[in-house]
């Protein structure tokens, strides 16, 4: 059943009080009523009518008053006020338009009169409000649409660096790779080449009595002992230097895994080690500051299954705030002081339970203020300059571990002393139906 709609009616005169609420009750209306303007006030934000039938002539409080106090109110003033007078001036008709009154009923008035400007007014009501909340619930939703779509743009943009990142890793890769690779390769014969000349050599230094004058002459000059002392030394560094390139092209190759789209089981560390190539060039000593130091304690964890550039998309927001932040510290430090307490990140990783894993990131940076905490999720949200950031790296990598992978990305910072963010994600994926 429908609520009736509910009018209060301020009269100070008994006899008009009775008029109208019996002419409203007739009409299928519910009434209250008010005899004084701070009765009123009082009766309007208990029970929230629907309407206001306000008498102007009143003791004390006027209907000028009172209706002016009735829209300075949060909770009443949106109510519809019709002032109800034997006054017919045109002033004081001016005057009830300006504190706030719908309407103007002059008395007496005739009571069909009365209820057709109460319902219309009522039904004007009820269509602004509804129309109000359309305008809201519109509002909200282009809002939200566009936020969505900003954001889809701004993932679009990372997801396409990303990718054009790791296409250039790998192509370097690919290029440092091929001579590397020949290099390495051809240091084996060298080596066999090396080891049978300074057997030559070897046997050349039991029998160099024997020799012609001219050879030794000649051996004296190269310096056999030196050369049969180094050579060995020199194909072993050149094995040491390849072995570390190849290394190095490994982790490239690694990283530039960030196109991939499909999920399968990886070796996080493996990741979190190609990431950290790509930063070493911000991570070594500088003539203005120390070395960042990198400590790991990493766990004895399983291949993982996930999305491994995705994930390395999350390392890499990571990292580099925390490289920012120990930065941004190092600004404010002289150079001893900074080598007396150097920049420190630390990158934990450990298995939960059988079902999930842990990687945790710290500094020893600035820290977060309180006031950023509450919104470091937040798409757009930085603190950096202009054209230093896009404000999207922790909103992106927090869809990636909690929607991509069904994890969780939380930190913990206290100010002045540095701020830890914490990875966990299953070992395993569920399936869509699953989820």
């Amino acid at each position: 059943m429908e609520k009736k709609q509910l009018i209060l009616v301020v009269d100070d005169t008994p006899a008009n009080l009775q008029v109208v609420t019996e002419a409203l009750s007739d009409a299928g209306l519910e009434v209250a009523i008010a005899t004084s303007g701070e009765r009123a006030i009082k009766q309007a934000n208990l029970s929230c009518p629907d309407l206001i039938l306000l008498d102007v002539m009143m003791p004390g409080m006027d209907g000028f008053e009172t209706c002016q106090r009735l829209k300075s109110s949060p909770v009443t003033r949106d109510i519809p006020v019709i002032f109800m007078t034997a006054l017919s001036d045109t002033t004081d008709q001016v005057k009830g338009f300006q504190v706030g009154a719908v309407d103007y009923i002059t008395k007496p008035f005739q009571e069909a009169e009365l209820i057709a400007r109460v319902t219309t007014h009522l039904k004007l009501h009820s269509l602004n409000e509804r129309l109000e909340q359309q305008v809201e619930a519109r509002t909200a939703e282009l809002k939200n649409n566009l936020q969505q779509l900003q954001e889809s743009q701004i993932q679009l943009v990372q997801s396409e660096k990303m990718t054009m990142l790791g296409q250039l890793v790998a192509g370097i890769a690919h290029e440092i790779n091929n001579p590397v690779s020949f290099i390495h390769g051809n240091l084996s014969h060298v080596q066999e080449y090396s080891d049978e000349l300074l057997e030559f050599i070897e046997l050349y230094q039991k029998h160099r009595d024997e020799c012609p004058s001219e050879l030794q002459s000649f051996a004296e000059e190269m310096d056999l002992d030196f050369i049969e002392e180094d050579l060995p030394k020199t194909i072993a560094s050149m094995k040491i230097g390849t072995d570390r390139i190849c290394e190095i092209v490994g982790s490239l190759r690694n990283f530039s895994r960030l196109d991939e789209a499909r999920c399968k089981f990886v070796d996080i560390h493996e990741g979190i080690e190609s990431t950290l190539l790509i930063f070493q060039h911000r991570l070594k000593a500088t003539p203005e500051s120390p070395e960042i130091m990198v400590i790991r304690e990493y766990g004895d964890l399983p291949p993982v299954e996930c999305y491994a550039g995705s994930l390395n998309q999350v390392f890499m927001n990571i990292l580099a705030n925390a490289i920012d932040a120990i930065e941004e510290d190092n600004e404010n430090r002289t150079f001893p002081e900074i080598k007396q307490n150097p920049g420190e990140i630390t990158i934990r990783t450990s298995m939960i339970d059988s079902e999930s894993v842990q990687i945790a990131i710290a500094d020893n940076g600035l820290g977060i203020p309180e006031e950023v905490q509450q919104r470091i999720f937040d798409p757009f949200f930085t603190t950096k300059p202009v054209g230093k950031g896009t404000g999207m790296g922790m909103s992106i990598s927090h869809q990636i571990i909690t929607e991509k992978h069904q994890g969780q990305l939380s930190y913990t910072s206290t100010l002045g002393e540095g701020t830890e963010f914490i990875i966990q994600i299953p070992i395993e994926q569920l399936s869509p139906e699953e989820r």
